[in-house]
């Protein structure tokens, strides 16, 4: 058994500092910093990029909707060409900082709503897959499995990896709970330890309605922002360890 552990990081911008990064990179396998468009700014994601070569860990591009009040996370209604420059405008600007370090983009994550919107709308989703392929066909597309996302980036050829979250709760069509829902945030470590090792071992999860689901899993997230991310993410590398599931960057399985 192999995954990779995964964290929305370099969300910081000017003098606000969002997250606890230097104590989260060393951690996981693959971070997905953030472009910005909805959070971060070029003094963050040159130093995430260089903390990230420090570690040794793959880097994604994490490019959301401009909306940098909102952080990313209130839906906006955009034209299909808009979603394409989005994805093509934010990849560019973070990949310019790996190439000025010898380094590669592993993956492209879509943020907050514009992964979420994605992963309904089959239209909006084949935009931001072309302008991936466009970019470099060699990109790895991360998404919900159960998504348009997902679909659209197999359909066209490119690799997918299916994501899972630690902290989130479960729709019974494998689409993450609503954050204003009660129960949608996963807050409980040990909790969020069994649901993980449940969906890499089993590839099942308890949705919030009771129900258990299928679920594919290739890497784990935990958000950056979360108030416990730090010990959800040293909690999840301990117990995947112990239950003999090795943590790679997509780059040497997918």
């Amino acid at each position: 058994m192999q995954v990779d552990l995964n964290s929305d990081l370099g969300e910081s911008f000017g003098r606000y500092t969002l997250g606890e990064d230097s104590e989260i990179i060393p951690l996981i396998t693959s971070a997905n910093v953030a472009c910005g468009f909805h959070a971060s700014d070029p003094l963050v994601m040159k130093k995430t990029v260089e903390a990230a070569k420090a570690s040794g860990i793959a880097v994604g591009a994490h490019p959301g909707y401009p909306d940098l009040m909102g952080f990313g996370r209130r839906n906006m209604v955009v034209s299909d060409d808009e979603s394409y420059a989005y994805t093509m405008y934010q990849i560019g600007a973070l990949d310019a900082f790996l190439k000025a370090r010898g380094m590669k983009l592993q993956h492209v994550k879509p943020h907050g709503a514009f992964y979420n919107m994605a992963a309904k709308d089959r239209s909006q989703s084949e935009a931001i897959c072309r302008a991936i392929r466009d970019y470099d066909p060699e990109l790895i597309v991360m998404a919900l499995p159960s998504g348009e996302l997902y679909k659209a980036a197999k359909d066209m050829g490119l690799r997918a990896a299916a994501e899972v979250f630690a902290d989130r709760a479960y729709e019974e069509d494998g689409t993450l709970v609503n954050r204003k829902k009660p129960g949608a945030m996963i807050t409980d470590e040990d909790e969020s330890l069994r649901r993980v090792i449940r969906m890499v071992k089993e590839h099942k999860v308890t949705a919030i309605s009771g129900k258990d689901i299928d679920i594919t899993v290739d890497s784990i997230c935990v958000h950056g922002d979360g108030a416990k991310a730090l010990r959800f993410v040293k909690k999840l590398r301990e117990g995947l360890t112990a239950e003999g599931v090795s943590i790679k960057p997509l780059r040497e399985f997918l």
